[in-house]
């Protein structure tokens, strides 16, 4: 009989705890002075874990004369991030440039969601255990692929880009029906442990690098290989909290830029950080390893998104076709210049 994947993970200590808190009920928009954010899982968030160890968007809204309250929630999936940030549950959503460019195609002319900044650029990897699985050509109804959210998440959508270069466009959703919505830190303790329906997984850094601890486990797709250099996860809000909290929004933007100041010119420190804040079971040199590639940039301007959006529109995943990344970002004095 094949293992449960949540008792893998749990028995791994690499399992999810989805902090839903205050998520369920959608509440009504917040007075300037409060921010609630949303994050998901792995090292592209670990400027949102600096600046909740420090304490930056308290600090940079005191500045500006207001105490700002901040709530910190947890999810997996893209999908569930989108809907939290439409629902009214949170503020700031934390996610990939695939739910990113879905939300704002659905909310142009309503809610107007926008990107607020970049994470950062980072490899994602496609790995698998199946030692027949060299490309993504290999994959066959043997295989199931984990990602965060089927379809929609930044994962999905560079598996269908992938798909597409091989392909053609038409067949760009071809690996699709082989893909199942796992959160990462579950997907890595199936990998890892063996015996699950599960034999690839679309990660993030650090559960990709953990998971080739495992000697059977290889990477198949390497995401620089489709873009070069990327930001792969964004921030992003309404247009209506970003215009009825004008000190609120600058103090996160500028917590935020102190943050990858921070993360970029002090590695150990951040790594350090992210053990803290996240409790993560990860080796502090192994981690200290990970972050020091120098393919990882801790910056809040994205690079290299518009290519999946042009991707997003042609294939009709998207009905608005935005003319630049400056389209589906809000235009503040950070990020200066991206693409």
């Amino acid at each position: 009989m094949r293992k449960s994947i949540s008792r893998l993970a749990a028995s791994i200590g690499l399992g999810a705890s989805l902090i839903a808190g205050s998520l369920v009920a959608p509440s009504v928009a917040q007075a300037e002075g409060k921010i609630r954010i949303a994050e998901q899982f792995g090292i592209v968030y670990l400027l949102l874990n600096v600046v909740r160890d420090q304490q930056l968007i308290e600090k940079h809204g005191k500045e500006q004369g207001v105490d700002i309250e901040v709530d910190w929630a947890q999810l997996s999936g893209g999908a569930a991030i989108n809907d939290a940030l439409l629902s009214g549950s949170v503020d700031i959503a934390g996610a990939g440039v695939g739910p990113l460019l879905t939300v704002w195609d659905r909310t142009k002319g309503r809610q107007n969601v926008k990107a607020v900044a970049s994470l950062g650029n980072f490899p994602y990897y496609l790995v698998s255990s199946n030692p027949n699985v060299k490309t993504i050509a290999d994959f066959s109804d043997k295989d199931r692929i984990a990602v965060p959210a089927v379809g929609v998440s930044v994962q999905s959508r560079y598996l269908q880009y992938a798909a597409a270069k091989q392909w053609g466009d038409k067949e760009y959703a071809r690996l699709d029906k082989y893909t199942l919505a796992v959160p990462h830190p579950d997907a890595t303790a199936a990998l890892l442990a063996g015996g699950t329906e599960l034999n690839a997984h679309f990660s993030n850094p650090p559960f990709q690098d953990q998971v080739l601890a495992n000697k059977d486990v290889h990477v198949v797709l390497d995401s620089y290989d489709l873009f070069g250099p990327n930001s792969p996860t964004l921030l992003f809000a309404t247009e209506k909290f970003r215009k009825d909290n004008p000190k609120t929004y600058k103090a996160f933007i500028d917590a935020l830029a102190e943050a990858a100041d921070f993360a970029q010119k002090d590695k150990a420190a951040a790594a350090d950080t992210y053990i803290r804040v996240t409790k993560a079971k990860i080796d502090r040199q192994a981690l200290l390893k990970i972050i020091d590639n120098p393919e990882y940039e801790f910056t809040v301007t994205p690079k290299n998104t518009y290519p999946l959006a042009e991707f997003l529109y042609k294939v009709g995943a998207i009905k608005h076709k935005p003319q630049s990344w400056k389209d589906y970002f809000f235009q503040d004095e950070r990020p200066l210049q991206g693409s």
